[in-house]
This record gives structure tokens, C-alpha cells and sequence, in this order.
């Protein structure tokens, strides 16, 4: 019988000897490999020995491989892969690690120079910058707030642009520079191209100084396309997109590849984002399909839905991954950042869950006790029972949640109450009259109800940062920070302050001279023209202060405040921060409140940095005008 059948693996698929020599007889025991190598003679010792794999050894035990899956992307971008392998080819893996460490201290230094324009000593301010980016890094990666944003960022100066177009309510908002996308309760999905800094939108290509002024920077976005919900596909199982009218949330992946929508449709369909055509849809909710988020730095997303469950999802297989069970009531909010780790509130059931995805476990934070003080004043008697609708996290240990009742909760994962709460966050609602509560002709004011506060209808922070943004149907995006003993929440300021009261100025200046003028031309006696333009300017000015209380507490945004959606500008936020806010008539998940005079719509806040040695600029001209005196 052949001995083909009865040799090792390993030695069939060896070359064959020569046709000189005589075949061999292979028997299989453990001597028969020296043999074989001995009956071959020369041919065999004339080939060249196998490489040592040690280096390889090497590398895998000591952990280096994660370093060089960096190392080739890094190679890749910069097109000498091949030079670079060919270099460094016998190479240790300390010498590697240390070799890639370089490279990374290079690059930091780099966005350091960038970043530094008013170096003095370099060397000096080298060192502190290199030191604090790793610093940040090493808390980015710990998953802890490395970043104190709220004293850099110039909130009072953010410049606005409100935008509209023709749809329903505005439900949801999401961003990847320099696209948002965003979502309407009449089925609409559209994506809009943000418009750039006004610094970066007519670079000057020539040396020579232009003869004519630049342009006017654009600022309302442009419309790239946009996607409808088929209600006529309702009872078609292989349609992928969404047949009900009302598209409830969006997020856009961080890659720029996926553009995911849930609806009431019981759907969570996944886009191109390039296109917006639908790529797969989901049907696992059996009810509306009310938030989703993004794990950051990945394609895993977690859909929170009024099923009561958490689904987890991977678009990079466009599978389904596992169910999340434990809230009692509808999840309205969710929110995730790098870990794999979660967030969400259970409205009525006044629960924050921290879902610990790989461990399959669940931490539960129980929110909404009612507390009602005594106040001699009804207008302060306020209820703080609501349900938690929104939630947003700081870091992988902190985060925040806001309820219906206008409360702003600071929570730990380490402690089962709050950490801190802020009671009517926006405010609390003008006192109703009493001829608006009751049918009667002289109604007393005991049937007036207790004033409520305004609930908290969108949440959203920084990540890793100290800032934390709040809207409600005031007209503001309010803005706060996180203590330095990251124990308490402090209110900055209203976004956008100062420019709004400046342009209420240039309105109001210019309707009183229009007003002024109107009556003086109707004065047909020229004595009286005189008089009639003191009165008229007496009056405009009174109505002018009227309107300017109005508009003051209607505030910057018409409308209610639904979603919040930020990105930084420039390298690590260098440039600013960007916000975009959706706004409509209509609550996102309801109709309970109403706005006659709101617009469906959406706001942009360009945030600016603080001005880098303003003081020290305005001494310096202080004293040159001195010496010239």
C-alpha cells in the first residue's frame, strides 16, 4: 500500500526529491522527519534554512501588535509603507514601541505649535503643552473629563443664523462636520452642508493684495438632499425605508458612513450618508423607536424604543446584536460615549439605568422625589414630581438627566442619589388669569392653579469637558458647568446674550425712526410737524422698550427646543464651538404643548474662544498713546 496515506500531514506537503534517488520508505514515528532529511543528502542541505519568527514571538507576548495596527494606518496615510517596513525590518519590539512613541510625540508637537501663537519661551511652553496633551489623552483613554472648556469658550459673543424651510415639526438634529442632518414629524430626513468660518470661506490665493473688498460670508447652511417616509409601504415587508409619517430621532456615525433614523413606524432604518438611500431597515421594536447613540469612535449604536428596551446594534454587519431589559415605562433618552456603556431614562418610572453592556448588568439611579416647600409667595410653590425625559454624559462616571419638571440632576455612578439637583433650570410659567381658568364673571383667585416650571426638552454636553447645555421652550439655550470638585452644576450664562441684545437694539432704533418719520410727513402743518415728531419719537420709544421686554422674554428661538447637536471647530476645538438646535411648534413625542407663534425650524450658534491676551494688548496701546501725549 502507498505510504501516502500513512505519512504526516507536515510531509505531504514537502517538495519531492529528485528522480535520481530511490524513493524512500516514510514510516510514521517521531524519527521518521530526521529519516527523511538524512536520506535526502545534499539537495537538502543545499537550501537556504527557514527565518527565525522570534521578532514575531516577540512582539505578540509583549502586546506590540495594537502599536503597529496604528503604525500601518499612520504609513498608509502618509504613502511609504514599503520604505518604512523595508527600514525598520529587523527591529525589536522595544525598539518599535519606542520608535511609534516618537512618532506620536512629533505629531502632538506639531498641533502644539499650531496652537501656540504667542510662545515666548518655546522650549519651556513645549514641555507644559506636550505634558498636559498626554495628560489628556491619558484621561480621554481612562474615560474621565480631562478638558475645562466653560472658562475658554466666549458664550455671551456666539453669533446666530435661523434657518426654515417648509416641513412639520423639528424632531431631532445630528452632526458630522461639515454635514447636520435632520428630521421633521412629516417624514422628512435632509441633510444640510454647514457653511465655514467666515476666515475660511474666501482664502486668498494671490500674494497681491485684493483691489476689492471680499464678499459677505455665507451663513444659513445649503440643502444637499434629503429622503420622505412612504406611508404607501406600510404592508410591504421588503421596503427598507420608513412608511410613517414621523421621524422621531437621527445620529450620524463619527466615520461619515451611516446615517441612522427611528420612527414611529417601529423602525430603526440605517442610510447612506452620502445619499441618504436606505440601506437596511430594522423591526425588532414593537413600538416607536424614540432615541439612538452612537458609541463613540465606532458603528455600535444602542435604539432606545417605548417598548420599555435597549437594543444594541453593529452597522459595520448591519446585525443585531442583544436586548437591554429593565425600565418599567417608555425610554425617551439614551445616550453612550466610548466605553461600552450606556445611559437612559424611563420617563414615569423616574429611573436612570447605567447599562454595563459586557457584564450584563445594570446600575439604578431613582430620580423625581417630589418636594414641595412652603412659600409665602404661591408663585414659588413648585412641584419637583415630573418624569425623566432627557440625559446626557460628561464622562464614563458622571452624567446629567433633566425631567419634566424643569429639574437638572448631576449623578455618579458611585452614589444612588443625586450628587447635586437644580430646581426650575428655565424658569417657571407666568400665573395664569383668573377669567382663563374660570367661566365666572368675577372668579376668584383661589381657582388660579400653581404656576408650573418649564420641563427640560433637550439635553446635551461636551464630551470629557465641562460644559453642559439645556433647552426648554424659553427662547435659550441656557449654559452650565461642572465644578472643579466635579460635585456640583453652575449656571454660565444664555447662548448668544449679548449679540441678541445688540441686534434688539439696532430693530428697535430703526422702527422709531421709521415710526417718526410716518407721522411727521402726515402733519400737514409745518409748526405742528415739529411737535408731532417729539411725540411720536416719545412714543416710539415707550413701545420700543414694550417690544423690547417682549422679545426679550420671548428670547433668541421661537419655538420649542428639541434637540441639541454640537461639534468643536478647527483642531480640537480651536476655532470655537458649533451648535445646532432644532426647534418646531410641537413637543418631539407629543402635542401636550403648543406654540401659536413657534417656527419649525432650526438655530446656529458659532461660539467663539475667548480672546487670547486682550488685556495684556490694551495696556501696551494704553501706554504707547501715553508717550505720544
Amino acid at each position: 500500500m502507498s505510504s501516502f496515506f500513512t505519512a504526516p500531514a507536515g510531509e505531504k506537503k514537502r517538495k519531492r526529491a529528485s528522480a535520481n534517488e530511490a524513493p524512500q520508505k516514510r514510516v510514521a514515528t517521531g524519527k521518521s522527519t530526521a529519516k527523511s532529511s538524512s536520506a535526502r543528502g545534499p539537495a537538502a542541505k543545499s537550501r537556504p534554512a527557514a527565518p527565525k519568527k522570534a521578532v514575531e514571538r516577540d512582539e505578540s507576548i509583549s502586546g506590540s501588535d495594537i502599536d503597529s495596527d496604528d503604525g500601518d494606518h499612520i504609513e498608509r496615510e502618509d504613502g511609504s509603507e514599503g520604505e518604512e517596513e523595508s527600514d525598520h525590518e529587523g527591529e525589536t519590539a522595544a525598539e518599535k514601541r519606542l520608535r511609534l512613541a516618537q512618532r506620536y510625540l512629533d505629531k502632538a508637537r506639531q498641533e502644539v505649535e499650531l496652537e501656540d501663537e504667542y510662545a515666548f519661551d518655546a522650549e519651556q511652553i513645549d514641555r507644559d503643552l506636550l505634558a498636559e496633551r498626554l495628560q489628556e489623552d491619558v484621561a480621554e483613554a481612562k474615560g474621565k473629563v480631562y478638558r475645562q472648556l466653560a472658562s475658554k469658550l466666549d458664550f455671551d459673543k456666539a453669533a446666530h443664523t435661523q434657518f426654515r424651510w417648509n416641513s412639520g415639526t423639528v424632531t431631532s438634529v445630528s452632526v458630522c462636520a461639515p454635514y447636520a442632518y435632520t428630521t421633521t414629524k412629516d417624514g422628512y430626513l435632509t441633510k444640510w452642508k454647514l457653511q465655514d468660518l467666515p476666515k475660511n470661506q474666501w482664502p486668498q490665493t494671490t500674494k497681491k493684495k485684493p483691489k476689492k473688498p471680499p464678499a459677505p460670508p455665507k451663513k444659513k447652511p445649503e440643502r444637499v438632499c434629503f429622503n420622505r417616509a412612504n406611508p404607501t409601504k406600510a404592508k410591504d415587508k421588503t421596503y427598507q425605508g420608513h412608511t410613517n409619517a414621523a421621524i422621531l430621532t437621527v445620529r450620524a456615525s463619527a466615520d461619515g458612513k451611516f446615517v441612522v433614523t427611528g420612527g414611529a413606524d417601529k423602525r430603526m432604518v440605517v442610510h447612506d450618508a452620502e445619499t441618504l438611500k436606505p440601506l437596511r431597515a430594522f423591526t425588532q421594536h414593537r413600538d416607536a423607536v424614540t432615541s439612538l447613540a452612537f458609541r463613540r469612535g465606532t458603528n455600535q449604536i444602542f435604539s432606545a424604543s417605548k417598548d420599555r428596551t435597549v437594543k444594541v446594534w453593529s452597522l459595520d454587519e448591519l446585525a443585531y446584536v442583544e436586548t437591554l431589559f429593565g425600565h418599567q415605562d417608555e425610554i425617551p433618552d439614551i445616550d453612550a460615549l466610548a466605553g461600552e456603556r450606556c445611559v437612559s431614562v424611563g420617563a414615569r418610572d423616574r429611573t436612570a439605568r447605567y447599562w454595563k453592556v459586557p457584564e450584563e448588568s445594570q446600575l439604578v439611579f431613582r430620580g423625581g422625589v417630589s418636594e414641595k416647600k412652603s412659600h409665602k409667595n404661591r408663585d414659588q410653590a413648585v412641584n419637583h414630581d415630573g418624569t425623566m425625559d432627557q440625559v446626557a454624559m460628561i464622562d464614563d462616571e458622571l452624567f446629567v438627566t433633566g425631567d419634566s419638571a424643569g429639574t437638572l440632576s448631576l449623578w455618579g455612578i458611585n452614589r444612588k442619589k443625586a450628587l447635586f439637583t437644580q430646581p426650575c433650570a428655565h424658569g417657571i410659567e407666568p400665573p395664569l388669569k383668573p377669567t382663563e381658568v374660570s367661566a365666572d364673571a368675577n372668579p376668584d383667585e383661589s381657582v388660579v392653579p400653581t404656576p408650573q416650571p418649564r420641563a427640560i426638552t433637550a439635553l446635551r454636553t461636551i464630551p470629557y469637558s465641562d460644559v453642559i447645555l439645556s433647552g426648554s421652550w424659553d427662547g435659550f439655550v441656557r449654559v452650565w458647568r461642572l465644578s472643579e470638585d466635579k460635585k456640583k452644576i453652575l449656571p454660565v450664562g444664555v447662548l448668544g446674550s449679548s449679540t441678541a441684545l445688540q441686534q434688539l437694539d439696532q430693530a428697535e432704533a430703526q422702527k422709531q425712526k421709521e415710526e417718526a418719520k410716518q407721522k411727521a410727513k402726515e402733519e400737514k402743518e409745518p409748526a405742528t410737524a415739529s411737535s408731532g415728531e417729539e411725540q411720536a419719537d416719545d412714543e416710539a420709544s415707550v413701545d420700543g422698550s414694550q417690544d423690547k421686554k417682549k422679545k426679550q422674554e420671548s428670547g433668541l428661538i421661537r419655538g420649542i427646543i428639541n434637540d441639541i447637536a454640537i461639534f468643536e471647530r478647527g483642531n480640537r476645538g480651536r476655532d470655537g464651538i458649533c451648535i445646532v438646535v432644532a426647534t418646531g411648534k410641537e413637543m418631539r413625542l407629543g402635542r401636550w404643548k403648543y406654540m401659536k407663534e413657534g417656527r419649525n425650524g432650526a438655530t446656529i450658534f458659532e461660539v467663539p474662544k475667548v480672546a487670547r491676551r486682550a488685556g495684556a494688548k490694551g495696556e501696551e496701546s494704553d501706554e504707547e498713546e501715553e508717550e505720544e501725549e
